[in-house]
This record gives C-alpha cells, structure tokens and sequence, in this order.
C-alpha cells in the first residue's frame, strides 16, 4: 500500500508540474510558489522511499534481533557469549503481544533472534531467561563450543531453574543450526517447556546428550542430524562412541524423520507416550555395545515406534506395557530384545516389521530374562514379521505332521516366542479311510501332541497362540 501511494504522488506531481508550465495564464501569479511546494513534496516523497541509515520505523518497530548488531562475531574468533544472549534478553523484554499462552508465560509475538549465518564460538550456554516465554525462535546460523565450555552444560538451554513445577517455556522454535559441542557438554536441553520444536538442526561432537527434553511435554524433534562424531558409517573408531543422541525424560515427545549417525545410545526413553516415527539409527552397533532406541519405562512404556531404520542398532525395552512397533526395517541382525526387570509384560504388539541378518542365529525378537523369567504376560503379539538371515520368533504359530500312528507330535518351540507357553490350540485331523477317536493330550514345552485310539493313517495340522485371551 505504501508504494502505492508513492507511485500516486508522484504521478500527481508530474501532472501538476505539467499543467503549470501549459497553462500559465491561469495560475501565472502563483507559479513559483506552486513549483516551490512541487519541489518539497517530491523531495519528501524520496527521502521517505530511502531507509535511514538507523534503519527504518518499521525496522525499529519489529522484534527481530540480529546478534551481529549486539556484537557478535560470525568468523567465530571472539567470544560471542554475551552478545547473543543479550539479543536474547532484548526479545524477552519486548512488548508482550496479544494472545494467549499457559498461565504465567508472556507471549513474545513471535520475536526471532537470527544468528545470520555466521558461526559463533561461546564459552557458557546460550540461555533463555528464566523468567519464561513463549512464541520465540532462534534461527539460521552456528555455535561451537569454546574450550572451556564447562561440560555439564548445553550449548542451548531452555532452564528456568525454578523449583516450580508449572511450565516456564512455551512454543519456542530452534530451526537450522548447527551445534558443535566440542566434546564438551551436550547440544540442547529443554527443560520444563511445552509445545517445543527443535527443527532441521545438525548436532555433533557432544559428551553428553545431543538433545535433552526434561519434564515438560511436547516436545517436537524433526528433520534433525545428531552424532558424537562426524561419520557416515564403518568408523575405526564405532566401539568407542559414548554418549546419547536424544534423551527423552519426559512425556508426549515426538522424534521424526531424525538420523542419529554416532552415539551409544541412539534414543534413550524414560517418559512415556512418546511417539518415534521415521527414525534412522546407525549409532553404534549393537555387536559392539551400542542400542539404537533403548526404552527404560518398565511397567509403563506408551511408546510408539513406526516406520523406522534400525541399522546395526536393536531396540531394547524394559517391561514393556503398551508398545506398538510396526512398519519398521531391521538391518545387520538389530532386533528387538524384551527385558524383564521384574517380569511384566503386556498389551505389547510388534507386528508387519522387515528383519535381516547374517545367518548368525540371531531371533528377531528376543527375550532377555537375565534378571528374572516374565511371569506377567498379557496381550503380546508378536507376528506377521518377515525376515531373511535371521531366527523367526511369533507369539503364534502353525504346523503340520503326517503319518501312520496313534501319536502326532508337532513342535512348535523353535518359532514360539515365549517358551513352553500355549494359550489356544486349534488342530485338524484328517484320517484316510476310518473314523478313530482322537483328542489333544499335552502342550508342554511348545509341543502340542494329539493321540487317536487306533492306528491311522493321517494328516495333523496345528494353529496356537501364546496368549490367554
């Protein structure tokens, strides 16, 4: 609109300038006043179509913070520690807009701190203030820690410090940086936030976490790249990675579309009713220590992990209690390995998943009852998987056996997950030419045996599952 109006005037001033050096017998009395004022409005209309060297109105008006106006140093020489964290207060400290937040947050108005592409070293965390906000972004550029970057701290920290157990952050938005931690301290940590997203971020060289989400809910990690070290896989150094790339201590959290390329762990889960979703794990292989997503939430799980790359890595969960994984591909003998700590386990499906092996005897899905046997099992289905190179293992199974006799024995514990557990048994008898009695007589050991009262030529099918109900 306001160039509009711009390109209007200055049409208007060209026609009246027109019109004066045409038809002077009308106004010639007041031509130089009129060609005085023409003068004027042209040179106003030019000096508001140029920005000031202070910057625009709008400019000034707006809440968006540059770090290199602050001071801050994108060669990445100089410290830019207080720089950047100053551009960070200034924004909190803007105008509260309109609209509403939890109870207790201000709502910043969407206020941006830009990082403008450089890189910045810093020696302490870039901090949110404690005080708390929300609708706020950092965005677009680097920061790498300084060599004296105390490691028990994150290069970017959403802390409030406060003993309250109300939500300090709400809605704050990381998008497209790139964390170097230096193997110093970790990469982001948010804490006692809600609705956070962590967006399209490169993440390495980390002790500790890549990304730490604790207390709080929601947050939202997508399209991000995380690794102790930079590598693209077969690294001389794999067997020596430590660390987590992201740790969930918190509930309602969603990881997307997310590689995490070096790590011990790749996933570490202690909240609940998180969601992992289109995630590529090639940390450190679990032949060498490594566990791609390891869920330590026993008695209460409320995981769901979908359409995922376990590459090398294998997924390990403790108790599990209510856990969906599904639509996922396992590379290199991953698999999943069920814990028990204190032999629960229920309301658990791992169905429609892609496994592949070395022809090393490795089970798909394996039972890890070092600390004790499951002796609370309900509502586990383990099935309809598909593997090659490794040991198929299902919570149930079908076969078959024929034969001249009046026992019919047909193993099934080479394929059962659970050992010697049968819950239901359907089996069909197809004799030849008579009509003997027959009955199913035992299940122990996974075996189903059925035994007719007379010698007879027949054919045995069997079809069990390992659950009660």
């Amino acid at each position: 609109m306001k160039m509009l109006f711009k390109i209007l005037c200055i049409c208007l001033v060209g026609f009246l300038t027109l019109f004066v050096q045409s038809d002077g017998s009308h106004i010639s009395g007041n031509r130089n006043l009129i060609e005085r004022r023409l003068k004027s409005l042209k040179s106003s209309l030019a000096t508001a179509g140029s920005p000031s060297k202070s910057g625009s109105l709008e400019a000034s008006n707006a809440r968006v913070y540059h770090v290199t106006a602050y001071g801050a140093d994108p060669t990445g020489i100089a410290d830019s520690t207080e720089a950047i964290n100053k551009a960070i207060a200034d924004a909190f400290q803007s105008q509260p807009s309109d609209g509403s937040l939890m109870a207790g947050i201000t709502n910043l108005g969407g206020a941006e701190v830009h990082l403008d592409g450089g890189t910045y070293v810093v020696s302490s965390p870039v901090s949110l203030p404690s005080s708390g906000g929300g609708n706020f972004r950092i965005i677009g550029g680097s920061l790498r820690a300084s060599d004296n970057f105390p490691t028990d701290k994150y290069l970017i920290e959403l802390n409030s410090d406060s003993s309250s157990s109300s939500y300090a952050y709400e809605y704050i938005t990381l998008k497209d940086l790139m964390l170097d931690a230096n193997y110093r301290g970790g990469g982001i940590a948010v804490i006692n936030s809600i609705r956070t997203t962590i967006d399209n971020c490169y993440i390495v060289h980390f002790m500790s976490d890549g990304i730490k989400a604790q207390g709080g809910h929601e947050t939202f990690v997508r399209n991000c790249f995380i690794g102790q070290h930079i590598t693209a896989g077969n690294d001389s150094g794999e067997r020596n990675f430590t660390g987590v790339g992201i740790n969930l201590m918190g509930p309602d959290n969603a990881v997307t579309d997310t590689v995490i390329f070096s790590a011990a762990t790749g996933i570490l889960v202690t909240g609940q009713a998180n969601t992992l979703s289109g995630v590529h794990c090639y940390n450190k292989a679990t032949g060498f220590g490594g566990i791609g997503i390891h869920l330590s939430t026993p008695g209460l799980t409320q995981t769901r992990i979908v359409n995922c790359y376990m590459d090398y890595t294998s997924i390990v969960t403790e108790d599990p209690v209510l856990l969906h994984v599904s639509s996922s591909f396992f590379l290199g003998d991953a698999n999943v390995v069920l814990k028990s700590v204190k032999g629960v386990i229920k309301s658990v499906n791992i169905v429609d998943n892609v496994f592949n092996g070395g022809n090393k005897g490795v089970d798909i899905v394996q039972l890890d009852e070092s600390n004790g046997k499951f002796t609370s099992v309900d509502q586990v289905f383990v099935t309809q998987n598909v593997a090659q190179g490794m040991v198929m293992r299902s919570t149930s199974a079908m076969g078959s056996i024929e034969g001249n006799s009046t026992t019919w024995t047909v193993d099934l514990s080479p394929v059962l997950l659970f050992p010697d557990r049968i819950g239901h048994v359907q089996y069909t008898f197809i004799a030849d030419s008579s009509f003997p009695n027959h009955a199913l007589r035992n299940i122990s050991g996974n075996q189903v045996i059925v035994e007719s009262d007379k010698p007879v030529s027949a054919k045995v099918h069997v079809a069990v599952d390992q659950n009660d109900s």
